[in-house]
């Protein structure tokens, strides 16, 4: 079927479905979503339930755009935006599209301008006949989202050719039957890191994920395998969350040709480019050569198409993608893959957290159909229990009062996203109730910038803490004792040689970054302390330390003595870290309703992947496997 006949098709359907009132100009596919251009878009608004019938009949996500010309002026659609949105709302900022009849609404209060069940907004629509993206303006400044931002501004108009594009390859009849499923582990099989998979069809390839392995440099996932390649033949990419070990080298697949697109929460493509961007500096830093460009990370943010949590997507002609909350940082997503009309059902759960943290509610297992599972494993040893939050919480708060009695420093290495909140968290609490003296908590690294992006998507925040952040004399995050250590090297020695404080540091796994600098600073006295808090790989320095070698190498030291040793404290607490434990993994499962019938567990070393499919096996009677990398499984 060409597309001439599929698009004139489509619109006949449309016209036979709308009241005869209502014009349709022209239908169009913008990445998974049918664009519906009309002349008529104030009656389109007065339906408010039209749009939804005609998303579930057609079987897609449906937005109404007014013809170029059917919406009034842009100093006048101004006007009336203020004047309908209540001054409440703060609007900040209005950028009008006159060639898709779009207006982007930054606000302090978004869900003001939207109203009840988004009655504010067909008002709105109503009046001025221009559709409107409502943004928020984020309660701390970053610089990452403005970027972000204004770069997709800038290429707005090339991103609808993408879009258009994009919507052609999904909305296009499959060539062949569906007979088979298969999955490929390009990495992260009896290993942390380098996470990535090829999710196949007949007629679809999609790339799941594709990170480093932290420390272990030059070890990336096997892209040359035969069912990546031609990475130009990728449909499409899924990426479940930001870190680099899940991340890194997506930039890669540009440089090599890949032109589609890159799915993931709104939340997630900022932090990838944060934390992409930081990836090349730090290589250059250390005279590594970096593997991609700038130029690279901004194509995958300009490839980016956001979906958010329960939407369910089509992202190629057989294939929906519905996004779940993993609980594991800021936008961390499980990934369900409905296969056909019915065909097969296939989760890649991503890095999960079942319970609710005080960042981010537990991750989601309610699912209508899963036949297979891939399942991380960090944690699936038979003796990986976390501690109890409020122990563990009480164990840092007795760490850092018996080191400020000492007149020492606390140095965490932290990720920059997510377990630096928790902390911040933590820390912010104690010191506001008197558990632990008031004192600096510095911040090098992303660390602020990651933090003001968590403010900028509260939603994907835990109840409640989204409302703290949304008003100001409540936020956590900008309590007076945060400071960015914003001084360079200088000020690093000015804080060690200061009075009591606890610094949070990239990088979370000793890796690289500021906390070389701490260590060098700090390593040499008894009275200070290094504190871990997060899971430390196999191969990095953070495990060698934590595993007792407290001699270590500073890495760039030519011109003088580059070993160290470390005289300072050296605790672990767990119950921080961002993953499940073996307890959490195992309820995750035996939860489900209904349960996978095959369940894939990667993402963990040899023993924990290898024990937690023993478990599952023998507790859920379901099949189980511990995968190598470079294996493929066809279902059913």
């Amino acid at each position: 079927m060409s597309d001439d006949t599929t698009h004139s098709d489509l619109h006949e359907r449309i016209v036979t479905q709308v009241p005869s009132h209502l014009d349709v100009t022209e239908v169009q596919y913008e990445g998974p979503d049918l664009v519906i251009y009309t002349e008529t878009p104030r009656k389109f608004a007065e339906n408010s339930d039209l749009i939804g019938d005609l998303a579930r009949t057609l079987r897609k996500r449906v937005t109404i755009r007014p013809a170029p010309g059917a919406q009034s002026s842009p100093s006048g659609a101004e006007t009336k935006i203020r004047e309908i949105a209540p001054d409440e709302a703060q609007i900040q900022d209005l950028e009008f599209y006159p060639t898709i009849g779009e207006v982007i609404v930054e606000a302090e209060k978004p869900g003001l301008v939207i109203g009840q069940r988004g009655s504010t907004l067909r008002e709105i629509t109503r009046e001025i006949g221009w559709n409107l993206e409502v943004v928020r303006t984020p309660p701390m400044e970053s610089s990452t989202v403005d970027n972000v931002r204004n770069f997709l501004t800038q290429e707005r108009g090339e991103r609808r050719e993408f879009l258009g594009k994009v919507g052609e390859k999904i909305h296009r009849e499959p060539e062949k039957d569906l007979e088979w499923v298969r999955i490929t582990t390009l990495g992260c099989c009896r290993e942390v890191g380098r996470a990535s998979f090829v999710l196949h069809t007949p007629n679809t390839r999609i790339l799941i994920d594709c990170g480093d392995k932290p420390g272990a440099e030059g070890e990336v996932p096997y892209l040359h395998a035969p069912e990546a390649m031609p990475l130009t033949g990728i449909d499409a990419v899924v990426l479940t969350h930001a870190h680099l070990d899940h991340s890194a080298l997506l930039p890669l697949l540009f440089k090599y040709g890949y032109d589609g697109p890159i799915y993931t929460t709104e939340p997630t493509r900022d932090l990838m480019g944060l934390l992409q961007l930081d990836y090349l500096t730090v290589a250059s830093k250390e005279g590594r050569t970096p593997p991609y460009s700038s130029e690279q990370v901004r194509q995958a943010i300009k490839h980016t198409i956001p979906v958010e949590y329960g939407d369910v997507t089509d992202i190629a002609p057989d294939v929906k993608l519905t996004m779940h909350n993993a609980g594991h940082i800021l936008g961390s997503a499980s990934a369900h893959f409905h296969i056909g009309n019915g065909f097969y059902n296939i989760l890649f759960s991503g890095d999960v957290h079942y319970e609710p943290t005080r960042l981010f509610n537990g991750a989601v297992n309610d699912f209508p159909r899963v036949e297979t599972m891939v399942m991380e494993s960090t944690y699936g040893r038979r003796g990986d229990y976390q501690t109890d939050t409020e122990e563990s919480e009480q164990r840092v708060h007795e760490i850092i009062r018996e080191t400020y009695e000492k007149d020492g420093i606390v140095v965490i290495p932290a990720f920059a996203v997510g377990r630096s909140q928790e902390l911040m968290l933590v820390l912010e609490e104690a010191m506001r109730e008197g558990t632990i003296p008031t004192m600096p908590v510095y911040l090098d690294g992303m660390i602020r910038e990651a933090t003001a992006i968590h403010t900028a998507y509260p939603e994907y925040l835990r109840d409640g803490l989204q409302q703290r952040i949304l008003h100001e004399d409540e936020n956590p995050f900008i309590a007076d004792q945060f400071q960015q250590v914003d001084g360079g090297q200088e000020m690093r020695e000015d804080i060690a040689s200061g009075e009591p404080c606890v610094i949070l540091s990239t990088s979370g796994m000793v890796t690289g970054g500021p906390i070389m600098s701490w260590l060098e600073l700090l390593g040499p006295d008894p009275t200070n302390t290094l504190m871990f808090v997060g899971y430390q790989a196999e191969g990095t320095l953070g495990r060698r330390i934590q595993g007792g070698n407290v001699e270590i190498t500073l890495p760039g030291r030519a011109d003088r003595a580059n070993r160290l040793t470390l005289e300072l404290r050296i605790e672990s607490v767990s119950g921080f870290s961002g993953h499940a434990d073996r307890a959490g993994l195992e309820q995750y499962v035996g939860e489900m309703n209904p349960r996978p019938e095959t369940i894939l567990c990667v993402h963990g070393d040899e023993q924990a992947t290898d024990q937690l499919s023993s478990a599952l096996y023998q507790n859920y009677n379901v099949r189980t496997y511990q995968p190598k990398n470079l294996e493929t499984f066809r279902f059913p």
